[in-house]
């Protein structure tokens, strides 16, 4: 028997039993593995199914333009798409995927526009919002937009989740699953509760993402979002996606916990998996370890892993990049804690209002030998003062030295908590001339008390921490 396309490959992919990474498990541990899709990954079942339903409804002619942003693999998949049915693919997609993605799309006939990651989701210069100018400018272009788009959820209804009841004989008890788009554990879920009410979902979250925060809050909070390594997880934004109601318990688990376990899962299992693979492997032992005494031996979990290991040849598996980010398991993780520990003295930092002067700024600078300072208003970080901004202003405006400070303040710093990792702190030190930390309690009113609130970590900090042996 043979395919008529390769897309009719997609689906059926395999479910096998984890034995030495889960032996403590108190239960059966299997993981569905979604490499063994023909673009390696779990999103070919959503390629071609928001393809079939533009189609459908007229909203892409024959030689169109189909234009996505992605992660890496949406654009895989719909690659697939393309080449079977005739289409030109463009994706935006951000500077932290890995180059084995890039190759690989470029490889699929499609063009890559990277951007940056460290931008808000409304900024033009995103992956989210390049992508939707192009489909604007683009004659006869398709813009799926995976996150909010209904066919992602209803791919997985109609094939992951029936998948994953029939490989179980139906006796899965437990879905887990990392979230991005939402696609896949929402709809995988839909289906599994509708066999069985019973059936318990938990997600697994990078630190730094939305999703772990708001299942427990229903609050969104755009100033707790910071970066992080793993890619093709969590989220900045809230997809449509992702239905919070099919789940019933969240994880978080750290980009170092992750690579470790992704690289366990290819030296005790043979699973050569990608990092969204080790993350939600991560997250379901600690959750089992955490709800021991909630599960039974005859219980079933099943966890799905996103995409396959080639992908990241050159991160995850490569030991120079582990080490670099501070994931080597011989390595103890260094946080932003161990960092303001590590100093001699590490008073809360000194700041201004938009109200003050630059006068009165450049007169704080000197008195504390200090290059910059944030600028805070009622409590909030609202901008930052540097010596080259005031440099440049008084140069162009000798007389500016009497003007407010938020005629010249730059973007406020990165807020991030006392407990963010070594690599996430990298990631905010490459794009950032410092980053400011809570401080354990809470100041007043005004810049001077809130002030209190934050210490600053600038990159010589980070060099004096790592030098003085604390990761």
């Amino acid at each position: 028997m043979w395919h008529e396309s390769i897309l009719e490959t997609i689906g059926d992919t395999p479910l096998v039993r984890l034995n030495r990474v889960a032996g403590d498990a108190p239960c059966t541990v299997l993981v569905k593995l979604e490499f063994f899709n023909p673009g390696a990954s779990v999103k070919d079942r959503i390629g071609v199914a928001m393809l079939d339903d533009a189609e459908r409804k007229g909203l892409i002619a024959p030689g169109g333009t189909i234009i996505e942003g992605t992660s890496g693999n949406t654009g895989a998949g719909l690659a697939l798409a393309a080449i079977a049915r005739g289409y030109r693919c463009i994706f935006t997609t951000t500077d932290k995927q890995s180059p084995e993605k890039l190759d690989f799309l470029r490889a699929m006939g499609a063009e890559v526009i990277v951007c940056p990651t460290n931008v808000a989701p409304d900024d033009p210069r995103s992956y989210y919002s390049v992508a939707r100018r192009l489909s604007e400018e683009i004659p006869n272009s398709f813009y799926p937009n995976q996150y909010d788009h209904p066919a992602n959820a209803e791919a997985h209804y109609r094939s992951t989740g029936p998948e994953l009841w029939r490989d179980t004989d139906g006796r899965i008890t437990h879905f887990v699953a990392t979230a991005g788009t939402g696609g896949t554990i929402s709809g995988a879920s839909r289906y599994l509760k509708e066999q069985n009410t019973d059936v318990k979902v938990i997600g697994v979250d990078p630190f730094g993402s939305v999703y772990y925060k708001y299942f427990f809050t229903r609050e969104f909070d755009q100033a707790e979002v910071y970066p992080y390594v793993t890619e093709g997880v969590g989220e900045d934004i809230l997809a449509k996606n992702m239905d919070f109601d099919l789940v019933d318990d969240y994880v978080r688990v750290t980009d170092r916990d992750t690579m470790l376990m992704t690289r366990r899962l290819a030296r005790e299992e043979g699973i050569f998996a990608g990092q969204s693979s080790g993350m939600a492997v991560a997250g379901a032992l600690d959750w089992l370890e955490a709800h021991r005494g909630d599960v039974s031996p005859s219980d079933v979990v099943a966890v799905l892993l996103p995409d396959s290991g080639f992908r990241y040849l050159s991160k995850t598996y490569n030991d120079e990049w582990m080490r670099r980010n501070g994931f080597s398991a011989d390595r103890p993780a260094l946080t932003a804690a161990d960092v303001l520990a590590s100093r001699r003295a590490s008073e809360p930092v000194v700041a201004v209002t938009p109200a003050s002067t630059l006068a009165d700024a450049v007169a704080i600078m000197m008195r504390h030998s200090i290059s910059q300072v944030p600028v805070i208003e009622d409590g909030r970080v609202v901008g930052s003062l540097n010596e080259r901004l005031v440099l440049d202003r008084l140069v162009a405006e000798p007389t500016a030295r009497e003007r407010p400070v938020s005629e010249a303040m730059g973007p406020p710093l990165p807020v991030v908590p006392r407990g963010v990792h070594l690599d996430h702190l990298t990631a905010y030190l490459d794009t950032s001339e410092a980053v400011l930390v809570h401080s354990e309690e809470p100041g007043g009113d005004g810049a001077a008390d809130a002030a209190q609130t934050y210490h600053i970590i600038t990159r010589s900090d980070l060099i004096s921490a790592l030098a003085r042996g604390k990761g």
